[in-house]
């Protein structure tokens, strides 16, 4: 069957150019006689391809000279551990809670020291963002934590949380590179790849550079010291070295599409036709306040879980995958990421009003 419209939260789908050139360079990568896959992360060939992704990267992002951009492993998942490991000086941290990704962070800095929650939307299913423009910071806070976008529950901040002076913490994973940013108003900005950018493995963390320090809490690893990535040029290990490879292809693939303006048009006019519809079905709805909706997750039910499973393994049929919702959710989600075109979008939403027209009673 060829590729279907591929609707996951993560891995998820990438441009179809880039799977495409990773493939004809599959066993020969530009006459070096290897893949990519092979080669010593230590040769020249591949410093260049490493070196190549962080410049583009900078490019794309205007990320300044005083950022260290490092290509890690071990996912968001990993980071919650690391962040406070590296930045709990005076062993406070503040948590701004909007979803499940928030909220584990949070638990994991509590290993670490006082993590407090200061603000949540948890009364509500997190299907808004609270108001962050007066929070209750703590005076010794280190940092203070955000996930910007919320997967599962489909909801993103429009306005960053006013931190008061303390340095902010953001985890991007699913909105990384859909929209231009600031990087100067975040300490860290980091996220897995393998929703908008790449194949799972690989994490970012852009991280300005008075926040690497040796002065790091006592026990912590040496794998899980920003310095040791820093200094070695993200190189200090095996990096994940093809998961790498692919996403500088998609940063140049960016880069050609016209950049990180382009794509926030691109990804605004991809969510409208979607939201658009929602807003006016009389069988689907959508489950987040219209101010907080994100453009790269979209959760949607029925009402009915059995009207719900129906639809999901119906559209799988018609080739629009893995619309199932997250686990602890149900209903759907669209992930409608950089990769997705917007026909994908139109076809989905052509295949929701013929359901609808099939099932309202």
């Amino acid at each position: 069957m060829g590729r279907v419209y591929n609707f996951s939260a993560g891995p998820a789908v990438l441009p179809e150019e880039v799977l495409k050139e990773a493939a004809d360079e599959m066993l020969d990568y530009q006459g070096s006689g290897m893949s990519v896959m092979e080669m010593s992360h230590r040769s020249k060939v591949y410093d260049d391809i490493i070196k190549t992704a962080e410049k583009d990267l900078r490019d794309l992002m205007n990320i300044p000279d005083n950022y260290k951009v490092l290509f890690l492993q071990g996912g968001a998942s990993q980071q919650f551990a690391m962040i406070p490991m590296n930045l709990m000086k005076n062993k406070v941290a503040d948590y701004i809670i909007t979803g499940q990704w928030a909220k584990k962070a949070w638990k994991e800095a509590s290993k670490y020291g006082q993590a407090n929650a200061i603000a949540s939307s948890e009364d509500k299913t997190f299907s808004y963002i609270p108001d962050c423009s007066d929070l209750p910071i703590d005076d010794n806070a280190d940092y203070v934590y955000i996930c910007e976008n919320n997967t599962i529950y489909g909801t993103k901040y429009k306005t960053l949380p006013n931190t008061k002076g303390k340095t902010l913490v953001a985890d991007v994973s699913s909105c990384f590179l859909s929209e231009p940013v600031d990087v100067s108003k975040y300490g860290v900005i980091y996220g897995g790849v393998q929703k908008n950018i790449g194949p799972a493995g690989v994490v970012i963390v852009i991280i300005r550079e008075d926040l690497i320090t040796e002065d790091v809490l006592p026990g912590t690893p040496t794998m899980l010291t920003y310095k040791t990535h820093s200094d070695a040029d993200s190189l200090y290990n095996t990096p994940p070295a093809y998961g790498i490879y692919i996403c500088g292809k998609v940063f140049k693939w960016l880069k050609k599409m016209g950049g990180l303006e382009v794509m926030k048009q691109r990804n605004e006019e991809k969510a409208k036709i979607l939201y658009d519809f929602l807003d006016q079905s009389k069988l689907f709805k959508g489950t987040v306040v219209k101010e907080d909706r994100s453009l790269m997750n979209v959760p949607f039910v029925t009402g009915d879980a059995d009207l719900d499973a129906k639809f999901v393994k119906e559209a799988k049929e018609a080739g629009l995958e893995n619309l199932k919702g997250h686990r602890s959710v149900g209903g759907m989600r669209a992930s409608i990421y950089n990769a997705m075109p917007k026909e994908g979008v139109i076809a989905l939403v052509e295949f929701m009003k013929k359901f609808e027209a099939e099932n309202l009673k």
